[in-house]
């Protein structure tokens, strides 16, 4: 089941490259580390780990600019 959330980026060259934090359920959660990353026409996906410990796969849509959690 997919979840919109809110994605703060790292924006570098290429506008919002990577998450560097994201609001789940009221809190804001920093990401600690990218464990995977993959790229597609159509969406930009990132398997993180957040600062509670817990891993998260957080895919940008990038016809929708909109970030969802999966």
């Amino acid at each position: 089941m997919e979840k919109s959330i809110t994605v703060q980026c790292y924006a570098g060259y290429k506008g919002d490259e990577r998450p560097t934090s994201f609001s789940l359920e009221g809190r804001t959660l920093r990401v600690e580390e990218i464990v995977d990353r993959w790229y597609d026409i159509d969406y930009n996906c990132f398997k993180v780990v957040a600062e509670d410990g817990s891993s998260y796969l957080l895919r940008h849509d990038l016809n929708a600019d909109s970030w969802e959690l999966l």
